[in-house]
């Protein structure tokens, strides 16, 4: 019988705030150890947490997004451990009463879309950290982040894969980015996960889960979830049992390595901050909120399927915000055919492009009016299909607009019904073989024809009408 994998997802995204959650000391990157800690973030005696509306403001905003429940009355929680790094000796963070209840994300996976519930999302400060490098065997701490604001994410365990976990990822990395809420930087710790992954026979009740710390790149998190997939399932096969425990994975050697035993909520001994009194969104602030939002990425993508785009093509093009743009001023005024070429030559060669040079939309060396052309050359009949993409190398490459290239290259599309038949006769003539083959039943070899066709014009026959031809001139025979 086959095993089940069962994943849920804890995300901590910082929140784009210029100041810490409960104290004014800035939360920029990369400053000098222990110089963006101020009293409250080092716990000095007598200071008080006061709390950052823009974090809250942008909590309220996912909520939105995501269509989960503002709650109007939240608590904030003392969530006590121990470690070097956290210097109150308790993490501030909401346990019983969230600021986000509930709420859904649609990911797709293939081809295929899926809805991922969503448990909660809470505010919390993050703690500082420990340095183990270049000590001479001590550990350093560093507390710049501590007080750092983030929203944690949790989704429910409906992920099945870690395709699926990945493809979530993705989707709620492009949401925070989308609404402004985080700049979504994983090599700086901005966006980073936790999963949950336990496995059992299917049908059968949730398995013991194991959770891995700290996923801070899309490949990592999927490496991690696939190795530790084995790992429980060889240890439950050998007659084994999992044991509830968070884990670390190491990239180096590609697995994943006890961390410590998983605590359940009762040894945090969770209860209300007394320095903080309950958080209360009206009804009135959740809406001035609501009345700024940007478009979001269902509605967008609502709209490209009106203009007849598949909900497949429509996901792929709001992955990003970014790329969102970029379509709808290169599909400005196209018709639903046109659209959907814009849309193909997005998700197919540019994207490939831009993986490739590991840069986004934004940094694009081709800019969408300049695509626009090349699909109208297309569209036109200037152009092959096949032709467009030598067009569009070029114009990567920096040789210009489409226009340009073509002519530069001498690529111009024959569609000269005469010039292309006496190229057809000479190709019928040369290759007697296939034709005869092709009479005799054998559709490859119409296929063989026109291949040849193709290759003595360079590639620059109209497709088209060389089918048409050879098929006139063969029928006839």
């Amino acid at each position: 019988m086959k095993w089940e994998t069962v994943i849920g997802l804890e995300t901590h995204a910082q929140l784009s705030t210029r100041s810490k959650i409960f104290s004014g000391a800035p939360t920029a990157f990369g400053a000098a150890p222990n110089t963006q800690a101020c009293e409250v973030d080092i716990a000095l005696p007598g200071v008080l947490p006061v709390l950052n509306r823009g974090a809250v403001e942008r909590a309220i905003r996912f909520g939105l997004a995501v269509g989960g429940t503002i709650s109007p009355r939240s608590v904030f929680a003392r969530k006590n451990y121990f470690y070097p790094d956290l210097p109150k000796g308790y993490q501030i963070s909401q346990y019983e009463l969230p600021i986000v209840v509930g709420g859904t994300l649609e990911i797709v996976v293939g081809d295929q879309q899926k809805t991922v519930h969503l448990t909660r999302a809470h505010l919390e400060e993050d703690a500082g950290k420990s340095l183990h490098e270049d000590f001479h065997g001590m550990t350093g701490i560093d507390l710049n982040r501590a007080g750092t604001p983030l929203l944690e994410i949790v989704s429910e365990p409906d992920l099945r894969s870690s395709a699926e976990a990945v493809a979530y990822a993705k989707a709620l990395h492009a949401l925070v980015r989308w609404i402004d809420i985080c700049d979504g930087n994983m090599q700086e710790g901005s966006f980073r996960c936790d999963a949950n992954v336990s496995v059992r026979r299917p049908g059968e009740p949730l398995g013991t889960r194991c959770e891995i710390k700290n996923l801070n790149s899309f490949r990592f998190l999927e490496r991690a979830i696939e190795f530790e997939v084995r790992r429980q399932i060889e240890v439950l096969e050998e007659g084994g049992r999992i044991v509830q425990e968070t884990r670390l994975y190491d990239p180096d050697r590609d697995e994943t390595r006890p961390m410590r035993s998983k605590e359940d909520a009762m040894d945090y001994r969770y209860f209300p901050d007394p320095d903080l009194l309950p958080l209360e969104v009206s009804r009135q602030w959740q809406g001035e909120i609501q009345a700024q939002m940007p478009v979001l990425p269902q509605a967008r993508q609502a709209a490209f399927r009106a203009r007849g785009l598949s909900g497949y093509d429509a996901l792929l093009l709001v992955g990003s915000r970014e790329t969102a743009d970029y379509f709808e001023q290169m599909a400005g005024g196209a018709n639903p055919s046109v659209a959907k070429l814009c849309a193909n030559w997005i998700n197919g060669a540019l994207s490939a492009k831009l993986n490739d040079a590991g840069v986004d939309i934004s940094a694009s060396r081709i800019s969408a009016a300049q695509l626009r052309g090349l699909v109208d050359r297309i569209a036109d009949g200037t152009i092959s299909g096949k032709i467009a993409k030598d067009v569009f190398d070029a114009m990567w490459a920096g040789e210009g607009d489409p226009d340009t290239v073509i002519e530069k290259r001498g690529l111009r599309q024959i569609s000269d019904s005469g010039e292309i038949e006496k190229i057809v006769d000479q190709v019928l003539a040369a290759n007697a073989p296939q034709v005869a083959d092709y009479r005799s039943g054998k559709e490859k070899a119409f296929n063989s024809l026109v291949g040849q066709v193709m290759k003595a014009t360079k590639g620059k026959a109209n497709p088209a009408q060389v089918n048409t031809l050879l098929k006139q001139k063969l029928g006839g025979g």
